[in-house]
């Protein structure tokens, strides 16, 4: 347990399937046990872990007085889940709902009254968990990623034909075929190994994903920017928007940055969601700025409280 500027932080663990998901349970200054608060449960970006944005939001929405829970994905950081650094959404959506499972039965969280925020891919993970999760009653995204989109078209979209698409899924069949027999998991890279790969030709997303996850700006030994290879074909079929009017009535906030390469992730969103629902924009910023950029990120911070003071 640690206390910042009083903020209280709590490492809190809870279950899903045979593994156990582990987070940080951020309290509120003057938390007061004999109280109910409305509580948010944050999710990482893809192949992010609970100590770098997911985090730092979580911590900045304890501080305007809720109790914010930010985790380890399942097969990353503290948490369970084998093999390790396999990314996949319906373990990823699984993992939400297991959070709001801990958050309902916490005794200082009151059940009707808890929220959910998801940044970049976990903003996608977020809309499509809280379609058919009921017990969320605030829906909030920053950067939303459709990585089922970004696998099957790139992004921009576009980057990647169909026929590329197709062989990367016989390569995908042929990996499988081969851990089948016992040989060794394929691990590839979500942002450039080095400063060396980056071209003129890289997306800004992934010159930006390597200044985030591979320098001190916010690395982490948890998260290492690779992930297994043959996940990419779960990531393929999910459709995270496919019933996102069915939110509705419930309150859907979309927050991107004016310059994101990915602002089109929630435009598409919010055009096809339906009322109430709101696309913010961070005039300046890009997809990572609003990680954790200071001049943007408390532009954020104060559209997240003022939504979730209303609406939970």
């Amino acid at each position: 347990m640690s206390n910042e500027q009083n903020v209280t932080v709590q490492k809190v663990s809870y279950p899903h399937g045979q593994h156990q998901v582990v987070g940080n349970l951020f309290l509120p200054p003057g938390y007061d046990e004999a109280k109910k608060y409305p509580a948010i449960i944050v999710t990482h970006p893809f192949g992010g872990v609970k100590e770098q944005t997911a985090g730092l939001y979580a911590r900045k929405l304890a501080e305007q007085g809720f109790i914010a829970l930010a985790y380890d994905a399942s097969h990353y950081g503290e948490s369970g889940g084998e093999p390790r650094l396999y990314e996949v959404p319906g373990d990823r959506v699984e993992d939400i709902r297991c959070g709001v499972d801990y958050l309902s039965i916490h005794p200082q969280v009151d059940e009707n009254r808890i929220g959910a925020l998801g940044i970049c891919a976990g903003g996608g993970y977020t809309v499509n968990a809280a379609q058919t999760e009921y017990r969320i009653k605030a829906v909030a995204t920053v950067s939303c990623f459709d990585v089922g989109s970004a696998r099957r078209e790139g992004v921009p979209r576009g980057l990647i034909t169909y026929e590329q698409r197709v062989q990367r899924l016989e390569e995908i069949g042929a990996q499988r075929t081969r851990e089948a027999r016992r040989e060794p998991l394929r691990l590839i890279n979500f942002v450039p190994a080095s400063a060396d790969e980056i071209t003129p030709e890289t997306p800004e997303l992934y010159r930006e994903g390597y200044d985030y996850y591979c320098t001190p700006r916010a690395q982490h030994p948890n998260a290492p920017g690779r992930y297994v290879f043959t996940s990419l074909g779960l990531q393929m079929a999910f459709f995270p928007f496919e019933q996102v009017e069915t939110i509705s009535p419930r309150p859907l906030l979309m927050i991107a940055g004016s310059e994101a390469d990915t602002r089109y992730f929630s435009e598409e969103a919010i055009a096809k969601a339906k009322e109430p629902k709101e696309l913010f924009v961070i005039p300046g910023a890009t997809h990572i700025d609003l990680y954790d950029r200071p001049q943007f990120v408390p532009q954020v911070v104060s559209k997240l409280t003022d939504f979730y003071a209303k609406h939970l």
